[in-house]
């Protein structure tokens, strides 16, 4: 089919992407790719009717990227925020089970090995998976909303601020957005972390969401879904202060000083490289800082009507810092380090640049 001269101009007028294009290619342009011409390339001519060899077929990467804090970005961000927490939570269940079990009954499960002992014993391989449904749909959940949000209160305190002071305490930025994207995001995780923890940790309660969610609700009301909301916001608020302050610090530290060229110049396997190396130390100040909070919320959704006065009571202040800390250290840091190199693949995936290396987002003047 002929073009009309104007058709024609407007579409050489279209920009398209090469394969060899760093730019990410994000969906297809289907009217683009049927309609317009091929580059000629040097190991292909096209044919005389405009079609090309196969091998020099070019797939044209969108004509616009989505614009940064647009409705779009935080919906991008969202997204990769569900789908890299849900996920990973989800594949460390079988340490995440150990981990609450030996939180809660130090007396039978001693140590790691015993644990995983006494686990496989028990419930054979397929206990080591228990609760993972609640798992992965509460953490998906949290996920969306602490990365969305983060994101979001990141560039509205730095518009607040202004470009001068946002620039000069960015950290304060980073804190900040992150606490409250997190207060948000513990309330979306709250009611499948009761869950799970009363799955993973009182045998005969029930086999999984299906079963436990209704008996727990029946037992406690609808309200005994969010018992543990403050513990779980104070294990869970400086865990993502931490996580996200410290993460942005190290990946400008390594592209500082460890990196040999600008951040630009680097290429995407090598940023997600470094996502995933700044997010698994990251980790580890992570599970330091929110221990005891964790040894409290799986103290409390285990035991009716008990008080954070009765878990120090029971634990003692040494076993809550120290109960399970080596354990959640290795868990916390694979987590976070897998969770920084998906968040940031998918926003490389959606044509955004990945997190850190640089300064806070350019504030309104």
């Amino acid at each position: 089919m002929e073009l009309s001269d104007h058709h024609h101009q407007k579409q050489q007028q279209q920009h398209y992407y090469s394969s060899s294009s760093s730019s990410p290619k994000r969906l297809f342009d289907l009217y683009a790719l049927m309609s317009s011409q091929p580059r000629p390339s040097s190991s292909s001519s096209p044919s005389s009717n405009g079609v090309s060899n196969s091998k020099s077929l070019v797939i044209p990467a969108p004509k616009e990227k989505i614009e940064m804090y647009s409705p779009a970005f935080y919906a991008a961000c969202t997204v990769g925020g569900s789908v890299s927490t849900g996920p990973t939570h989800m594949a460390v269940t079988p340490i995440d089970l150990v981990k609450c079990n030996m939180q809660i009954d130090p007396a039978k499960y001693k140590s790691i090995t015993s644990g995983y002992g006494v686990l496989l014993k028990e419930q054979g391989a397929k206990g080591l998976f228990k609760g993972w449904v609640p798992t992965l749909l509460g953490y998906s959940a949290q996920g969306a909303c602490k990365y969305g949000f983060y994101e979001f209160f990141k560039k509205y305190y730095s518009d607040i601020a202004g470009p001068e002071y946002a620039a000069k305490y960015k950290t304060l930025i980073y804190l900040a957005g992150s606490a409250s994207a997190e207060v948000i995001a513990g309330v979306a995780l709250c009611p499948m972390e009761a869950v799970k923890v009363r799955v993973q940790t009182q045998p005969g309660f029930a086999r999984g969401l299906a079963d436990g969610l209704p008996k727990l609700v029946k037992s406690e009301g609808a309200l005994g879904l969010y018992k543990g909301i403050v513990p779980l916001w104070g294990r869970q608020i400086p865990y993502t202060m931490m996580k996200f302050a410290s993460f942005e610090t190290i990946v400008e530290m390594m592209y500082k000083h460890a990196i040999p060229k600008p951040k630009e110049q680097c290429s995407k396997s090598l940023q997600l490289g470094v996502s995933f190396a700044g997010g698994y130390v990251a980790g580890i100040f992570c599970a330091l800082v929110s221990h005891p909070a964790d040894n409290l919320v799986s103290f409390l959704n285990n035991s009716k009507g008990a008080s954070v006065g009765d878990a120090v009571k029971k634990l003692g202040m040494w076993g809550l810092f120290t109960r399970g800390l080596p354990l959640r250290i290795v868990m916390i840091g694979t987590l976070t380090g897998a969770q920084w190199g998906l968040y940031d693949a998918s926003k490389v995936f959606f044509g955004l640049p990945t997190t850190g290396g640089a300064n806070v987002p350019p504030a309104k003047a």
